[in-house]
């Protein structure tokens, strides 16, 4: 590739890595909206079920009104219809509903910093992963030593994190299930891209997830919630809008992972949601309020990691 001709695409690979970055911060505020609803209700699942629930009715409306999306709903059902589509395309879905869920159930205690570096140890080794096989939609992409840096760094910040008094104060299940999560949201990523490749639209994946997610949240509840004592609806209207922004994430990441791969989306996000949870945690205290200096040092590190792996991934480009 020529200089003249590389240099367009760097900025495009740029561009798309900040609208990353700008999605990770939203995603560290629907994590504490979604983990202060869980609190409210005293149930992280029916709180993730309000999530989902409000997203799925969203995209109803949004299907409906946009001619773009009755397309994409279209394609999505001849792809389903004719076995166009495998069944496991369809289920990523699940990966987010394990997410919302989780959210609901742990950081309205642990806070936003600490689950989203549990998040970034296992969405980053998940992305180099899922890259290196070919199961990115962007291809078979190199294990490279600035991808590699960038992955160690990023565990880095998960040690200093773990090193906290505020880890101590919480149960263990507490502090493994984001590293879960986190590998579920980068498999969730690379399956979303390859559905907006089958369909042409990823407004029709993001559909797609809402579906598999509010479904498996709803029998989830049945189970669940009989045996638990509910509190009464809040009447904060804001502790509703999680919905939406989980439709804006899921759209987003559909579009951008066949441009740029999974590890360096999620580096992207893990950078955006690290800068959100720390400005988060400080204006809003969790149940177990971090150290504001490990909290700091966390995202220097992991910004450092990000840098890196995109800068490198750049210039391999």
């Amino acid at each position: 590739m020529s200089r003249s001709a590389e240099t367009p695409h760097r900025r495009r690979g740029a561009l798309a890595v900040g609208m990353a970055v700008a999605i990770g911060m939203l995603t560290a505020l629907q994590s504490r909206i979604n983990g202060a609803l869980g609190v409210e209700l005293n149930s992280g699942t029916l709180a993730a079920v309000f999530s989902f629930g409000s997203g799925l009715a969203l995209l109803i409306l949004l299907l409906s009104v946009l001619p773009s999306g009755r397309a994409g709903a279209a394609s999505l059902w001849r792809g389903v219809r004719g076995r166009e589509i495998p069944w496991w395309l369809l289920i990523g879905g699940a990966a987010g509903a394990f997410t919302v869920a989780m959210q609901g159930a742990v950081v309205g205690i642990i806070g936003t910093a600490l689950f989203t570096v549990g998040m970034v140890a296992g969405q980053t080794l998940s992305g180099l992963i899922l890259d290196r096989v070919g199961y990115s939609p962007a291809g078979v992409t190199a294990v490279t030593m600035p991808r590699v840096i960038g992955v160690l760094l990023a565990l880095a910040a998960v040690a200093v994190s773990l090193s906290g008094g505020a880890v101590g104060s919480a149960p263990l299940w507490m502090l493994i299930l984001p590293v879960l999560v986190g590998v579920g949201v980068a498999w969730q990523q690379a399956t979303n891209g390859r559905l907006q490749r089958r369909t042409g639209s990823a407004l029709a994946a993001t559909f797609a997830n809402f579906i598999v997610g509010t479904t498996l949240l709803v029998g989830l509840a049945c189970v669940q919630l009989p045996s638990t004592q509910v509190a009464p609806l809040p009447a904060s209207p804001w502790l509703y809008t999680g919905g939406a922004m989980g439709v804006l994430y899921i759209f987003i990441s559909a579009a951008l992972v066949p441009r740029i791969g999974v590890l360096l989306l999620s580096l992207g996000l893990v950078l955006g949601m690290l800068i959100g949870s720390f400005v988060l945690d400080l204006v809003w205290p969790p149940a177990v309020p971090p150290s504001v200096l490990r909290s700091a040092i966390t995202v220097v590190v992991a910004s450092a990691g990000v840098v890196i792996a995109v800068l490198g991934g750049a210039r391999r480009r």
